[in-house]
């Protein structure tokens, strides 16, 4: 069994995410996605935690009819010692030898490690990008398009287009 994996912060998981995740899962068994930055939440970046957005992925993999079997989502906590993440990674997950990332140190530091690296297309970095997306809710922008409808009804019921106007504290 081949299997993957697919590190990411998805704060929020937007229909970029959703794209690079589909296409991994055509070149894998499996498919690892990594919720990073487990630990943080209710700050300007990070402003979801990580059982939220794992919400928001299974949300929208069950509403795009993925099978849900093939994919392994855990969340892990950052320890800010780049040499040593991918070994720490590896204590949290199961055996994989893919790594499927666009981040320029994460590649470098999987493949130091050992790991075979894929850089996956960028998808419409421009349009869906998690920071435009996090922008866009503090300012009454429309956000609604760049996430899928499981993820917009989550964000929404939890408020959390709220709590990152008031984490800015801004109400514009």
């Amino acid at each position: 069994m081949l299997r993957g994996i697919y590190p990411g912060r998805f704060q929020p998981f937007h229909l970029g995410h959703l794209e690079v995740l589909k296409w991994g899962l055509n070149k894998v068994d499996e498919l690892i996605v990594l919720v990073g930055s487990a630990q943080e939440s209710h700050t300007l970046t990070n402003p979801f935690t990580a059982g939220e957005r794992i919400e928001m992925i299974r949300g929208t993999l069950i509403e795009n009819e993925i099978d849900l079997s093939k994919i392994i989502i855990i969340p892990i906590p950052d320890i800010l010692m780049n040499s040593v993440w991918a070994h720490h990674v590896s204590m949290y997950v199961p055996s994989f030898s893919i790594l499927f990332a666009r981040n320029p140190l994460v590649v470098r530091i999987f493949k130091e490690a050992g790991y075979s690296t894929i850089i996956p297309p960028a998808f419409n970095r421009e349009k869906y990008n998690s920071t435009l997306i996090r922008k866009l809710m503090i300012t009454n922008g429309n956000w609604k398009d760049l996430v899928s409808e499981s993820t917009y009804t989550f964000i929404k019921s939890i408020k959390g287009d709220e709590r990152l106007k008031e984490i800015v504290g801004s109400d514009k």
